[in-house]
């Protein structure tokens, strides 16, 4: 194909992309005028069916639980993918050691920086860790918590050096959490049909609404979720980090 008649399928598929979202945006609804009914129903039954006061998690993992597992596994998917290909290239040549870019210079770090730090560590990890638990209950859940909690194992290596982030985030383990909460996710399902009901139906105790410890399977699921995203976002720092500097005999050995 010439560079030409690629262009042109460019422009034409870009133009083609542009009008569809105009439409989009043109034909939305004004805000806080949702036109379906499916919103203004579950705002007012999730709450008594499902005793919890964040309904965006009563549907993620209950209504529609079995799309959201598959959503989970496609993130699982594409960090197995990724640490496939990254480690693959690192260990093509068995007799060589790996060859990635030469690694750029490191800007001392300074006090401020490593005890600022350190304080965001202890605080984003409480917050994604509430984030996490009360996911039923307030704006928040697994997927968002956990990014969090994800995002802040790489503050490690912010404060301290690599090799300490390599001693705080074990890959063994981490790969080993991320399987857990996966696996968790469709456990919980299994559980269900063994306990009487469908794939992933809510069969637990519903509790008392706006208490921890209410919404049956929902705080499970949630928790499931929260692990596999945390330990999937800290697995992708380490292997593109891993990318970025040339290895050391005692990094390797570690």
């Amino acid at each position: 194909m010439s560079t030409r008649l690629r262009l042109f399928v460019l422009w034409v598929g870009a133009v083609g992309l542009g009008l569809l979202i105009a439409i989009a945006i043109w034909r939305l609804p004004g805000f806080g005028h949702y036109p379906g009914p499916y919103g203004d129903m579950l705002n007012s039954l999730a709450p008594y069916e499902r005793q919890v006061t964040n309904v965006v998690t009563a549907i993620n993992f209950d209504y529609r639980a079995l799309d959201t597992l598959g959503e989970e596994f496609i993130l699982f998917a594409a960090v197995s993918g990724l640490v496939l290909l990254l480690r693959g290239k690192r260990g093509e040549s068995a007799g060589e050691p790996p060859n990635p870019p030469d690694e750029r210079a490191l800007v001392p770090r300074s006090d401020a920086l490593r005890w600022a730090s350190l304080g965001f560590i202890a605080v984003i990890n409480l917050f994604g860790s509430y984030m996490v638990l009360h996911g039923h209950l307030t704006p928040g859940g697994g997927f968002q918590g956990g990014a969090i909690l994800g995002i802040a194992s790489i503050l490690v290596y912010v404060a301290f050096d690599y090799r300490s982030y390599r001693k705080t985030t074990p890959k063994e383990w981490i790969e080993v959490v991320e399987a857990i909460g996966a696996g968790s996710y469709a456990l919980v399902g299994l559980g269900a049909i063994f306990a009487g009901g469908a794939f992933l139906q809510n069969v637990l105790p519903l509790g008392e609404r706006g208490h921890l410890f209410s919404g049956g399977t929902i705080p499970l699921i949630n928790f499931a979720v929260g692990l596999e995203v945390a330990a999937g976002f800290a697995l992708l720092f380490l292997e593109f980090l891993e990318e970025t500097r040339t290895p050391k005999p005692e990094d390797i050995e570690s």
